[in-house]
């Protein structure tokens, strides 16, 4: 399928700056994507401004912050105690969505995915700035509820099956653009998971790692990548992986969240000047 894309469709070549701010960008998306998820809109942006096409864009992002995710994940360990027949419901789920979302990807045109790509990280930048929202409602919701079943906690036949519905979906977002899909895992799994929110932020990690891995393997094979990229992005998100599970608790959500927001907006604003 390499057929299908052009020469130019693989990107520039990548001289000294480019690759230090690279590196310096997968470091930042590392640490984000343990914490809070869309470490995609520091990477992405960074690359598209630096000439490479959307989907390369996408395709290299996923190859290269897939360390990062696994580092963030391993860094979890200790919140993911006890959660292994959860993760063998989950993770088949995520493989699939990722293998879904990588087809719809390789299956469109390139320029289908520039027009959508704008809307796709206009939509990853609201669930960010809702997040705070989602979580405090979440939190209301559990308490309502645990009331109601007389103290207790747990979840049903119908919530699994919902769940793993929702995991598969978010895959399919994630094998075809990856931005904010941990944010998406985070909601849904906090409205219908009755767990700490440092053991959804465990579960989340590893299945987002799964949808990168996944995702990553077939675009190494059929898609546009550009290697040197991948290489940079790589080191410097297994090195942000491992600070956001070391220092993520001290962070301030706030400062992430600010500094997603407007990166993620000035993506949009370059991607909508692109195609005009």
């Amino acid at each position: 399928m390499r057929a299908r894309f052009p020469p130019s469709a693989y990107g520039p070549s990548v001289i000294w700056w480019h690759a230090v701010l690279i590196a310096l960008a997968g470091v930042w998306a590392g640490t984000i994507n343990t914490v809070v998820g869309s470490g995609t809109l520091v990477t992405f942006p960074v690359l598209v401004a630096f000439g490479y096409s959307p989907v390369t864009a996408t395709t290299s992002n996923a190859i290269g912050l897939a360390p990062g995710t696994i580092s963030g994940a391993i860094g979890y360990r200790h919140e993911l105690r006890g959660e292994f027949r959860r993760l063998l419901a989950f993770v088949p789920a995520s493989m699939l969505g990722a293998v879904c979302g990588t087809i719809l990807l390789l299956s469109l045109p390139p320029d289908a995915f520039e027009r959508v790509v704008p809307v796709l990280v206009g939509l990853a930048v609201v669930l960010v700035i809702i997040q705070p929202k989602v979580s405090r409602w979440v939190l209301a919701r559990r308490a309502v509820k645990v009331e109601a079943n007389g103290g207790k906690e747990g979840s049903g036949r119908s919530t699994q099956v919902l769940l793993i519905t929702a995991v598969f979906v978010i895959g399919i977002y994630g094998g075809y653009f990856t931005a904010a899909q941990g944010v998406m895992l985070m909601a849904v799994m906090g409205m219908l998971l009755n767990e700490s929110i440092q053991r959804l932020n465990g579960i989340k990690n590893v299945l987002a790692a799964v949808v990168n891995v996944v995702a990553g393997t077939v675009y190494a094979f059929v898609a546009p990548v550009s290697w040197p990229v991948v290489a940079l992005l790589a080191g410097g998100s297994v090195v942000g992986g491992y600070l956001g599970a070391r220092i993520g608790r001290k962070l301030s959500p706030t400062v992430l969240r600010g500094v997603i927001v407007v990166v993620g907006v000035a993506a949009i604003i370059q991607l909508v000047l692109r195609q005009l």
